[in-house]
Order: structure tokens, then C-alpha cells, then sequence
């Protein structure tokens, strides 16, 4: 029997063929019922092109109840159906065909096409649930007009949504009620949504550029109808800025966003009915973060961009998935600088590309931005399509200006609205308004892995010359990158250095080998320090051969402040890897002294938190453990990363003290919460420095952590004080968190931070207390939330006891991935990619998660989504 990897066909992009036939209008009626829904399809279809091929249509999980085509109804020698698809024979070039089906939404673990999450109905469609729902021609280039009939019992479903306008309403004689739905805007299969339920509507309205008005609504559970205030403002924010920047309105009467506990993604985008993870729409002081209030922010403005970057115009295939994706993360890392920190939100994109897809570009599931083949696509929403796919956007905006952008992103929108398109036709406007022949531009798009720069430099009097030699990856067969790279030049004392007249330059750098002579107006017999990828320009690996002393003057004095950070950051990096490295040599923990210079530098950042504390806060934070991970390609050193990043934290605290306490009482924060750049910026800062505090094991600093958890108002300062005594692993941590848990306990997303920072600990008894807390009444591993917030916390975020050498947390995930499995496939493959790094550790813990790979991947039972990552994993 083939395994579920093998018997997954292969989808290539050069195997792409137009759909045989296209569908103008479906009219859908659905009579729900949890376990009995009854779905009705009315389909106005036409032959696409000259063939005589049959009708197939997609479709499983379902039971056919009846095929009708020009109202005759056929029999089963009429079509044949499998387990995915519905074949009807001899249909003409342009029919009208009926189709009747029933489903089980209640038993849709899954959570893809229509299930129930707390008793309502709701629906995921992207990739391809749509075919769990009834069937049709699943692909994303068959964009249709919809009509949606909802009929269901009044008393328990009030509340009944879907795409589009609504045109009607009406009770029924038999205690249902109706409400119709028009969509005027052709859109694909995996865009369609429908909610119904007993559910609370909050409303607000929003008058565009042009004068019209729109109502807003967002639908949640009755006892959560006070955390949509920032959502909602979040989402007028979004409309007003998506119009002020990229000239794009919104083109419907309503636009509705619908909360939900069960849900597989962050959210999703369908047409004027999104659909959200409640941790992305709920918040109120005392129960979200200034991390919580960003991500609902980022969020609901990424889900609205898409009305336009995904929705208006949209794929033609999944192979252009970061079309939509990437160019969307794009617009809404933009939107989040806009209404914060430009510099810090930099920062934090970046942190994310490093730790996340700079590893899945060097990993087995590495892929291009544009995957150019697939089994499942399920498998291909990563931070490589959207981040790096971000990344590559920004590159185009930084080659052509922010104002040819603007005249791209115009063209592109107003050329193919209401179609679905290719990367080549995004990139092709750009290349038409720009005059840039963005020809080589394409690698990007084409080839995985990330590019190195080595980059060298030497002074001439009256001359700098800059070199810079591109090392490809392999697949990139020795074919050079085209990229812009951001670059400056600074003196000893910190000074800009003019070069040609100029303080920054955007160089483009496409040949393997580069040298750019620049003339300087005076002498500089001291160092000249250059200033590389300013702000991140280009994504990739920048080596150049800085000394101690220049990361110094960067840290201290350089313009760009991401750049800044970066330097600072890589000084605590050489320090960490040389000692971690000597902690390998000699088998012990280094007893070695502070750095003078790290010090000092440290030191000078603190001096500077009145004036920017959010950017202070993101400086002295550590580089993470599995950060420093990535930095070794074998016989990664788990304990040692973590005792020495823990000793330098201690070294930090003990020197600067009596500063970490000063900044600590002087941003105490007095009156009502506010989540704004400074206010959160204080507070983050207040989290650092109490953390660092409370390393010291010193119980006056433990006790001004549980002092300020009993005080905070808000759930950032609490949280942020159950952070700190983490760190120290004290008996107020004990007293804090039982306390937490007893005012939250009902609260299930409050209670994921519980989870999460419980899976962080780092003690011996790590695993013994996950495997307790899988029993917590609040914990469901039939939830995707709860699931991420523990296992994924302790798999991911606890590389100290998830990697012991026993092997024993390896064998613990691999029997939850199985168990997930049976339940939610796309949830099991997604923790299943925490074994990729397997090959980089020593020979024991090597051998260890490569049989857990096994014991997953080689069961009869293994999904096709989970057997693809775990196959890719083992070299398969």
C-alpha cells in the first residue's frame, strides 16, 4: 500500500493548464443543520475554449444527493464519482447545472470549508475547502458571482452572514428564518464565507474618499462584545490609510468581521466577510498586551489590504500565493510603522525573517518565493512566501522610488482588476513604469536560499572603495542577484562621512563581483567604519570583517537605526558564540569577565531610554536560543547556549543595577492604559529591565516583580511581571502564577499565555508539567490556539528541555503530531517542521529525532500534509 507521500500527485507550475470550463454565477442555498446540512448549487457554466473534455468538479467529505444539467436529471451512468472529484459527461458549452449535496460540519475536526467552532457555523475556504463544501471547480482562477441563501433555525442562529451585500431577509413558517447575499464582484471558490450564529454585532460606519458610506460590523459571542473597540478602530485606521497611500476604496455596503476560537490561520480574507482567530479581534486593557493590541492592529489591516491585493485582483494559481501574500505583509508592515515606530516595527520584521525563514531557507523545506512544484499546498503558507515575499516587494519599492511604486501598484490594480494574474504581471508593471529591465530581478522569486554578501573595503587618500562579491546559493547555478543595497560611511568619532557629496547611497548591486570608488572631500587617518544594508534593504547575509571597536561606533552613532540595533546585537552575538564555543572546548561555563566595550555600550543605551524607550527596550534584549542555534551547523550546543546566555544576562544586571532600577521607577506609569508608541514602548522597557533584575535571584527584585503584578491594572504589566519572575524561578513565580490562573481560568485566550510561559520553563521538570497541563480542564487539543500555545510553546520555545538528551521530548511530540493528525492534518505538519533542524545537532540527539521523524511519517494513516513535511524532513 503506498504511503500518503507517494500517493500524492505532484502539482507543477509548468504543468499549468486554463480551467476547461468556467462558472459565471453560482447560487448557493444552504438549509444548516450541525450534522445534516443540506447544500443546493445552481451553476451557470461555459465550455472554456474548443474541446470536448467532461465537466469535473472537485469535491470531498460529502454525500451527492443529486446532478442536474438544463433540468434533467441524471443518472449514476451519467457521471462517475471518487472520493475528490464529480465527472459529468457530454455537458453543453454553456449549461445550467444543479447540484445537491450533503455535509457533516460538526464532525470537520479539520477546521477547512464549513464546520462549527462554539456552536456556530463558520468556514475556511483558502486553500481548497471549498470542495468540502460542495462541488465545483476548486482553482483560483475560476472567479464566479455568488448568490448565498442562508436558511436555519431562528432561536439558535440569529446571526446569518456571507459574501457580499445583503438583499434579503425573512422568517419561515417553520421557526427558521432566510437571509440572502450578493456578491457583485467575481471572486474565486477559496474567497467564499458564510457565519452563522448566535452572536453579538458591534457597528460603527466609515465614509470613504469618494463620500460613500460603509457599515462596519464586527460579530462575536455575547460576553466579548467589550474587546472589539481596538479592532474596529484598527479597521477604519486601515480603510483611511489603504486609501491615502495606495489610492484604493472600498467597493462594498459592509464590511464584517466575524471572531472565532477554532481557527486553523491568523485569519481570512473573504470578500467583505473576514473571518478571525478571536485572539486577533479581542482585547481590552485587562486582558491583552501591547503585543496583543500590535498583532490585532497588523492584522485586521492585513485582511482589509487584501480586498484589493488578493481579492480585486487574485491568483490564477497557488503558485503565485505570494502575489497576494507577500505583497500584503508588504502594505502592512508599512500601515504598523505608520501608526508606531518605523524603526522599532523594522526591527521586529526583520527579527522574524532571521529566526524563521533565513532557517527554512537553509532547511529541507526550503523553497523559492515561487514554489515551483507542490503536493500539498496547505504545506506552502510560510515565512518564505510571505515574509521573504514581503522582503522582495520592499526590494522593488527601494529600486524605483516610493512614487514609481505608487505608479506600479496604480497600473497593476487598474490593469487587472477582477482577474486573477501572475507574479510576472505584478513585476511586469513595475518593470513598464520604472524603464528598469527587472529581467534578473525574477531570481528572487525563482530561487531558494538566501544570498551572502562578503563585502570589503579600503581607504585611499581622497578615495573609499567598496567591494562587494555575491555568494549564490547552489540553485541559483552561479547566476547573480539584482538587489539595492543601502549604504553610508561613518568616522571614529561616530560622524557621517560624505561620499561624492552625499551621506547615504543606494547602490544596486547585480554582477557576482562589484566595486563602487568614491571620492572623500577630506583626509580621515582614522577608522572608517561603513554602514551595510541600511535598514535591511535587501534580505540577506552581509559579512564583513567588523572589529570590536567599529560594531562600537555603529551602536553608538549610526543614522539608521535599524542598523544601529544590528550592531549592538551582533556585538552580544561575537560574545555569546566565543564563549559558548570555549564552553565547548573546556566542558564548563566560562568564568570570564564582562566585556569593558559590550559594557559601555550597554550602558550608553540605557542612558538614552527617556528618549526612546521602545527602541532601548528591542536593543538590550538577548538574541534568543534558537537564534544562537541556527549560528552552528552541527553539534549544536543546546545547554551551553543556554547557560551562557544566561550567565551574560547576569553579568549585565550585576554591572548596571542601581541603572536598571533607576529606569525602572522612572517609567512607572500612572492613569489609564493606552496603546500608543510611547506608553507601550515604557512599559516593554519596564519588561526588560525587570527581567534582567530579577536574574540576579535577589528577593528584593522578586518581590518588586510580584509588587507589580499585584498592582498592574493592565494586562501587559501583569503578564510582563509573570516574565520577569520566570526568569528567576522564585517562590513569588509559584504564588503569581496560581493567582493568575485563579482570575483567568475562564478566559481561554488569556489562559494560552498561561500555557505558553508554562512550556517556556526551562527546569527539569519541563516536560512532566506540559504533560500535566494537557490535562487542565481548559486545555482542548482539538483547538488550534490551546495547541500552539503549549505543545508548540515547549517543542519551539524551550530548545533546553524540548532537545534533552534523552530524547524524551522528541518522542513526546512526535506521539501528539500522530494524534493531531487524525484530528487536523494542517496543524500536525506545522508542529512536525520543528524536527527539520535534526541534522544539525550531535550524533545522539540526531539519531533520536530522526526515528521520531520516522514513527510519524511511516504510519499507513499519515496525512498527505503531514507525510510531505516529515518525508522532506528525512531526505525522502
Amino acid at each position: 500500500m503506498p504511503s500518503a507521500e507517494q500517493s500524492a500527485v505532484e502539482i507543477r507550475l509548468e504543468d499549468y493548464t486554463p480551467p476547461d470550463f468556467l462558472i459565471d454565477t453560482v447560487d448557493l442555498t444552504f438549509d444548516l443543520s450541525p450534522s445534516q446540512t443540506h447544500v443546493r448549487s445552481q451553476m451557470k457554466i461555459h465550455r472554456n475554449g474548443v474541446h470536448d473534455r467532461a465537466l469535473v468538479l472537485n469535491g470531498e467529505h460529502m454525500t451527492l444527493l443529486s446532478v442536474q444539467v438544463d433540468g434533467r436529471a441524471l443518472t449514476e451512468n451519467q457521471y462517475v464519482l471518487t472520493e475528490t472529484t464529480l465527472t459529468i459527461f457530454d455537458v453543453p458549452d454553456q449549461a445550467h447545472v444543479v447540484i445537491e449535496n450533503r455535509i457533516d460540519p460538526a464532525s470537520n475536526t479539520a477546521l477547512e470549508g464549513l464546520y462549527q467552532s462554539a456552536g456556530n457555523f463558520c468556514t475556511q475556504c483558502e486553500p481548497e475547502g471549498f470542495r468540502r463544501i460542495t462541488y465545483f471547480i476548486d482553482r483560483p482562477d475560476v472567479l464566479s458571482r455568488y448568490t448565498v441563501t442562508l436558511i436555519a433555525e431562528a432561536d439558535l442562529y440569529p446571526i446569518l452572514l456571507s459574501n457580499g451585500n445583503p438583499v434579503a431577509a425573512e422568517k419561515c413558517v417553520d421557526g427558521k428564518h432566510m437571509a440572502r447575499w450578493v456578491d457583485p464582484h467575481p471572486k474565486p471558490s477559496y474567497l467564499f464565507a458564510l457565519v452563522a450564529g448566535n452572536l453579538t454585532r458591534i457597528t460603527d460606519e466609515f465614509v470613504t474618499q469618494s463620500g460613500k458610506t460603509v457599515e462596519l460590523g464586527i460579530y462575536v459571542e455575547a460576553h466579548n462584545a467589550d474587546r472589539c473597540d481596538h479592532a474596529m478602530a484598527s479597521l477604519k485606521h486601515a480603510m483611511r490609510w489603504d486609501e491615502q497611500v495606495y489610492g484604493r476604496e472600498y467597493d462594498l455596503d459592509v464590511f464584517n468581521i466575524v471572531a472565532v476560537d477554532d481557527f486553523n490561520m491568523g485569519a481570512m480574507e473573504n470578500k467583505g466577510l473576514n473571518v478571525f482567530n478571536s485572539r486577533y479581534v479581542l482585547a481590552k486593557p485587562d486582558t491583552a498586551t501591547d503585543g496583543d493590541y500590535a498583532g490585532i492592529e497588523s492584522v485586521v489591516a492585513h485582511e482589509y489590504f487584501h480586498n484589493w491585493s488578493g481579492n480585486r485582483v487574485t491568483c490564477r494559481d497557488w503558485f503565485q500565493l505570494s502575489l497576494k501574500e507577500g505583497f500584503t505583509v508588504f502594505r502592512d508592515q508599512e500601515f504598523s510603522a505608520d501608526m508606531g515606530s518605523r524603526a522599532v516595527k523594522r526591527i521586529a520584521d526583520v527579527n522574524l525573517l532571521r529566526q524563521v525563514q533565513f532557517a527554512e531557507d537553509a532547511g529541507p523545506q526550503a523553497h523559492p518565493v515561487q514554489p515551483k512544484a507542490y503536493r500539498e499546498i496547505n504545506n506552502f503558507y510560510t515565512s518564505t512566501v510571505y515574509n521573504k515575499g514581503a522582503e522582495v516587494v520592499r526590494m522593488l519599492r527601494n529600486l524605483l522610488g516610493a512614487d514609481t511604486f505608487r505608479q506600479g501598484t496604480d497600473l497593476y490594480f487598474d490593469r487587472f482588476d477582477g482577474q486573477a494574474v501572475t507574479i510576472e504581471d505584478f513585476v511586469s508593471c513595475m518593470a513598464e513604469v520604472s524603464d528598469l529591465d527587472l529581467a534578473e530581478f525574477r531570481q528572487w522569486y525563482d530561487v531558494a536560499g538566501t544570498p551572502k554578501l562578503l563585502v570589503r573595503d579600503e581607504y585611499l587618500e581622497g578615495q573609499y572603495i567598496l567591494n562587494i562579491d555575491q555568494m549564490v546559493p547552489e540553485s541559483a547555478k552561479g547566476h547573480p542577484y539584482m538587489l539595492p543595497f543601502g549604504f553610508a560611511l561613518f568616522d571614529e568619532a561616530g560622524q557621517p562621512v560624505l561620499l561624492d557629496g552625499k551621506a547615504e547611497h543606494i547602490l544596486i548591486v547585480e554582477q557576482l563581483s562589484q566595486s563602487w570608488t568614491f571620492s572623500i572631500e577630506k583626509n580621515h587617518a582614522d577608522l572608517l567604519v561603513p554602514s551595510l544594508n541600511r535598514g535591511f534593504t535587501a534580505p540577506v547575509e552581509v559579512q564583513y570583517d567588523y572589529s570590536d571597536e567599529a560594531l562600537g561606533v555603529l551602536s553608538r552613532a549610526d543614522t539608521d537605526a535599524f542598523n544601529r540595533w544590528d550592531a549592538f546585537q551582533r556585538r552580544i552575538q561575537r560574545c555569546l558564540l566565543g564563549r559558548i564555543r570555549m564552553a565547548m572546548d573546556v566542558g564548563s561555563v566560562g568564568e570570564d569577565a564582562l566585556p569593558e566595550d559590550l559594557s559601555k555600550a550597554f550602558g550608553q543605551l540605557l542612558l538614552e531610554a527617556a528618549q526612546d524607550p521602545m527602541f532601548v527596550a528591542e536593543c538590550i534584549a538577548l538574541p534568543s536560543e534558537n537564534y544562537l542555534a541556527d549560528q552552528f551547523d552541527h553539534d549544536t550546543p543546546v545547554e551551553w547556549i543556554h547557560h551562557e546566555r544566561a550567565r551574560l544576562r547576569q553579568q549585565l544586571a550585576a554591572e548596571w543595577e542601581s541603572t536598571l532600577q533607576l529606569i525602572y521607577q522612572s517609567h512607572d506609569q500612572d492613569g489609564v492604559y493606552r496603546f500608543e508608541s510611547r506608553a507601550a514602548g515604557q512599559r516593554q522597557l519596564r519588561r526588560q529591565v525587570l527581567s534582567y533584575l530579577c536574574s540576579l535571584k535577589r528577593s528584593a527584585w522578586t518581590q518588586l516583580a510580584k509588587e507589580q503584578f499585584e498592582r498592574a491594572d493592565n494586562m501587559t504589566e501583569s503578564f510582563n511581571a509573570l516574565v520577569a519572575l520566570n526568569v528567576s524561578d522564585s517562590a513569588e513565580f509559584e504564588h503569581v502564577l496560581t493567582a493568575f490562573e485563579a482570575r483567568w481560568r475562564h478566559d481561554p485566550l488569556v489562559m494560552d499565555k498561561w500555557f505558553a510561559l508554562q512550556a517556556q520553563r526551562s527546569d527539569e521538570n519541563a516536560l512532566a508539567r506540559v504533560q500535566g497541563l494537557m490535562e487542565h480542564p481548559t486545555f482542548s487539543i482539538k483547538n488550534p490556539n490551546r495547541v500552539r500555545a503549549l505543545i508548540g510553546s515547549f517543542a519551539r520555545i524551550n530548545p533546553l528541555r524540548f532537545h534533552d538528551s534523552s530524547g524524551s521530548g522528541y518522542q513526546w511530540l512526535a506521539d501528539r503530531i500522530i494524534e493531531l493528525d487524525a484530528m487536523n492534518p494542517q496543524i500536525a505538519a506545522r508542529m512536525a517542521s520543528v524536527f527539520n533542524t535534526w541534522k544539525r545537532f550531535d550524533g545522539n540527539r540526531a539519531a533520536l529525532m530522526r526515528a521520531a521523524l520516522k514513527k510519524i511519517h511511516d504510519r499507513p494513516d499519515c496525512s498527505a500534509d503531514l507525510a510531505e513535511i516529515t518525508g522532506k524532513a528525512l531526505g525522502h
